[in-house]
């Protein structure tokens, strides 16, 4: 495989909570006109599977890439049947729909899936009046959870918690969930798109028939998971060498994805890692990218593929960088070694999402 960062195109969607915030705050270009709930930035989802728009690969498909080069692209020894992380940017200008999406188990078993949907919503800018709703609240039945729901009376089950910039929720598959409103957020998660919603309108604002809403009530209740109880945490920083003026966050993990925050204004170079790939997702100023291949400008509101091959690479900002950065884990060693040796505690590092200890 020739190793470079790969751009892709992205997938629009048109959802009734969305507004025009990913333009005006993240200047991102060609979009559609009127609302824009999401850009699928990094998908090999079925129909979504981004489009290579750079490099030799040109005109490809994340599919085709993942399915040929899985070693050299998501890293040595890996195998699936997609590229394993989906990443968006979302546009709650309005409340989401409350729902919640499958786990590994129930994805499997009842809908035929690989697997289900963990995500994780680290949030890009808020109001001071955006909430999340996520989780239950304990002690209640089945039947009072059913009641509520269908009243629409969701904080009387459901925490909320108020939320700011630089904030990250971790979110596993069966746990149910909701955020804004006016709130932009880059979200990391499984590759799947299985969700099931307990409000009465669909996606698209259009009405439910009380038979439909009722049913999908119950489909949600089937498939919900009751002893998670997500929270916001700012995340914990890490020290970026020598170069004092770069931060670096880890923001959450789990066994599927951890996301990170990187702040740079001086180059920071990146060793190789064979055993894994990168994505970054720029929201500060651009950035280049410097491999063994040549160079590639990522701009605010790109993002980017650094295959598991590429080796070496140094990202100089060009002003203020900003960029999420995700992958798959190995969670002993990418997480609870470094912030252990960080010097922060068990509990610390249980907050940041399901790492294993």
């Amino acid at each position: 495989m020739q190793s470079y960062p790969i751009k892709l195109t992205y997938h629009a969607r048109t959802y009734a909570f969305g507004g025009r915030l990913i333009p005006e705050i993240l200047e991102k270009l060609d979009l559609p006109e009127g609302v824009v709930a999401e850009t699928w930035e990094i998908s090999d989802y079925r129909e979504t599977t981004g489009e290579i728009t750079n490099g030799e690969y040109a005109g490809r498909t994340l599919h085709d890439l993942t399915t040929e080069y899985p070693d050299e692209l998501v890293g040595t020894g890996w195998r699936g049947p997609h590229f394993p992380l989906l990443e968006k940017f979302i546009d709650a200008s309005n409340m989401l729909p409350v729902h919640l999406h499958a786990d590994d188990e129930t994805a499997r078993s009842k809908h035929g899936e690989p697997h289900g949907k963990t995500e994780a919503w680290h949030i890009l800018w808020a109001a001071e009046d955006a909430t999340i709703l996520a989780g239950v609240k304990e002690g209640l039945s089945r039947e009072e959870l059913r009641d509520a729901f269908l009243a629409q009376d969701h904080d009387a089950v459901m925490p909320r918690h108020p939320i700011r910039a630089g904030d990250t929720i971790y979110v596993p598959g069966g746990v149910i969930h909701t955020f804004g409103p006016d709130t932009l957020v880059f979200e990391v998660q499984q590759t799947s798109d299985l969700g099931q919603f307990v409000t009465p309108e669909d996606l698209y604002g259009n009405p439910l028939d009380q038979e439909t809403w009722e049913a999908n009530v119950d489909a949600a209740l089937d498939e919900l998971r009751t002893d998670y109880h997500p929270r916001p945490t700012p995340g914990l920083a890490l020290e970026n060498g020598r170069a004092a003026a770069n931060r670096r966050i880890l923001c959450c993990a789990g066994p599927h994805f951890a996301l990170e925050r990187w702040t740079l204004t001086r180059p920071h170079t990146e060793p190789s890692h064979p055993w894994r790939c990168l994505t970054l997702s720029n929201v500060g100023d651009p950035a280049r990218i410097e491999y063994a291949g040549g160079t590639e400008t990522l701009r605010r509101g790109e993002s980017c593929i650094l295959p598991a091959a590429i080796g070496e690479v140094r990202v100089v900002p060009e002003g203020e960088v900003s960029l999420i950065v995700c992958y798959v884990p190995d969670l002993q060693r990418d997480v609870v070694v470094p912030l252990r040796e960080a010097g922060y505690s068990d509990e610390e590092i249980r907050g940041l999402g399901e790492t294993g200890i």
